[in-house]
């Protein structure tokens, strides 16, 4: 699993999502979280880097010491247990977003395959907050957030944490950072969309949930089933 760890996190930066050190990925194994060492380049970490962390506890196992983003993940990982990988980084049109404070209106179909709903956007944080325990309370205003809007984290696999970015999840790593390429590429296209049109308004509730349940759930036909 460091392995993939390992290779996920560099894969960010493939994806020219994550530039230097500015963003992580972690996934869970067993009753621990494997992640992104802090301070350290993604493009010269290696396999004997990889943090490991208790889930519960939140005390280093292994590996060299946690992304400082650590606190956040942990606290996404407690409150919704359905989640097996998790993202965070700076890329820059859904940092955008989140620096001028928006969440990202559904504009078209490619948004709707994979969010069932706009890319939500959490509040500010308090200055107790911020002089608090930081990066455990980004990670409760994430989950306050989700809950306040009645959302399934699966169907909504990312959210925008105001004037900060986006951290994105899944059942799987592999998922995770999915969402965070989609994240990326819907961001890009309702800042180019707005650019052509500013009073388009979201698409239609009906076309938004055909498209987000063709692909997802029971009565998803996408991509190719099990025989």
């Amino acid at each position: 699993m460091k392995t993939e760890v390992l290779n996920k996190n560099k894969e960010l930066i493939l994806l020219k999502l994550v530039i230097g050190n500015f963003g992580n990925a972690s996934a869970i194994d067993g009753s621990s979280v494997l992640i992104k060492p802090s301070g350290v380049d993604l493009s010269l970490i290696s396999e004997n880097d990889i943090s490991e962390v208790e889930i519960n506890s939140g005390k280093l196992l292994s590996g060299k010491s946690p992304s400082s983003d650590t606190p956040t993940h942990l606290e996404l990982y407690r409150s919704f247990p359905q989640l097996g990988g998790i993202t965070h980084t700076h890329s820059p049109y859904a940092t955008a977003w989140a620096q001028t404070a928006n969440s990202i209106p559904c504009l078209g179909t490619t948004h709707a395959d994979y969010w069932r709903g706009e890319v939500p956007l959490t509040r500010s944080m308090t200055d107790q907050e911020i002089s608090g325990d930081y990066e455990k309370e980004t990670g409760k205003i994430i989950v306050e957030t989700i809950k306040e809007l009645c959302l399934d984290p699966l169907e909504c696999p990312g959210i925008l944490v105001m004037h900060h970015g986006p951290f994105t999840w899944g059942k799987t790593i592999e998922e995770a950072v999915n969402n965070a390429e989609a994240l990326e590429y819907i961001a890009k296209l309702a800042w180019m969309t707005r650019q052509l049109n500013q009073s388009i308004p979201a698409i239609s509730p009906s076309l938004h949930s055909r498209h987000f349940t063709r692909k997802h759930g029971p009565k998803s036909y996408y991509g190719q089933k099990d025989k």
